[in-house]
């Protein structure tokens, strides 16, 4: 049986549409960022439009350079569609360019995009929208190795840090590949599961496919979502603890946060307290977890103290500590060599 994780077709096209400001066309931005090798161009509908560092290109010309998926790059408050991107949408759909996008309008609602797909052959997928055929988790023990990222709380880190433990380990020259579970993470991946639209039942199971059987000395950096003490998201945290099986795992935490993030009646559990637990309940499945790092998203420590701040978190907890798009994390990779 194939498994059920979702597969896009490269290479793409980003649409980044008549989006001005960078911050709503971050998912592009991701994409292009982390996986330039997967994009062919971007597409913009005006001059003024963000500027992803790619290519312009039209429709005919992505076409002409076999482009498979145009990847709606940005994420608009409400998560519409604006009448004004559905002719490029449609023109793309009808060449036989998959869409893929990450919106809360299912793109097969939309009658006009859902005819040019017919009649293109191609395929309107919703990232957001898991595959079918999830099953429940066995809890068996899969070959490979793998890692997985966790956080004090949500947004903070855990997607970049885990892209950037991936680059790291690579060049280490160690056989790893990241493993995405979010919508920003399967376009930038080329593949994976949204584990937050799982049904609850499935979630492990939904981890396990993520990551399944592979070589003894790969490994599977897999992206967290949630935070384990998180009042709202946890659910979704355990269960992706419980299939990943992880053999380490990385806390990620922002610097100077001290309550869940709009959760204001909830302080944030320390890095130690995120530690203990998520061996708890990782030993389900894996009774060797362990925790090999921490990755600090420093934006809120001047830069002249961020060193030293760093070091403290490293000395108190006897672990390498890293901010990973400032330090890397070389120093936290070599613990696994």
């Amino acid at each position: 049986m194939d498994t059920p994780t979702l597969q896009l077709r490269t290479p793409y096209l980003v649409f980044v549409g008549d989006e001005s400001r960078t911050t709503y066309a971050k998912t592009g931005k991701g994409v292009a960022d982390w996986r330039p090798e997967l994009c062919a161009g971007q597409l913009r509908l005006s001059a003024d439009a963000a500027d992803l560092g790619l290519s312009d290109m039209t429709i005919a010309e992505a076409k002409q350079a076999g482009v498979g998926s145009l990847i709606v790059g940005t994420a608009l408050v409400g998560g519409s569609v604006p009448d004004n991107w559905l002719t490029t949408l449609c023109e793309a759909a009808a060449s036989g360019m998959d869409i893929v996008a990450g919106l809360h309008t299912r793109l097969d609602s939309i009658e006009r995009l859902r005819i040019a797909a017919d009649a293109g052959g191609s395929r309107l997928v919703d990232i957001r929208i898991p595959p079918p055929g999830i099953p429940v988790a066995s809890g068996k023990k899969r070959s490979g190795k793998r890692l997985l990222t966790v956080g004090t709380d949500c947004a903070l880190g855990k997607k970049y840090t885990a892209l950037q433990l991936e680059r790291d380990m690579r060049a280490q020259g160690m056989d790893a590949d990241f493993r995405a579970s979010g919508q920003t993470g399967i376009m930038i991946a080329g593949s994976g599961v949204p584990i937050d639209c799982v049904v609850a039942d499935f979630i492990s199971g939904a981890a396990e496919v993520l990551s399944p059987d592979n070589d003894p000395d790969h490994w599977d950096v897999i992206e967290g979502q949630g935070g384990i003490f998180h009042p709202g998201y946890a659910a979704v945290s355990h269960g992706l603890l419980i299939g990943s099986q992880p053999d380490a795992f990385v806390v990620c935490h922002a610097a100077g946060r001290t309550h869940i993030e709009g959760w204001e009646g909830y302080s944030l559990a320390t890095i130690g307290e995120v530690i203990e637990r998520t061996v708890a309940i990782g030993s389900l499945t894996n009774p060797q977890i362990r925790c090999i790092g921490i990755s600090v998203n420093t934006l809120s420590v001047p830069s002249e103290e961020r060193d030293e701040y760093l070091a403290e978190l490293s000395s108190k907890y006897d672990l390498p500590c890293v901010d990973p798009l400032v330090t890397g994390t070389a120093a936290i990779t070599r613990e696994l060599s």
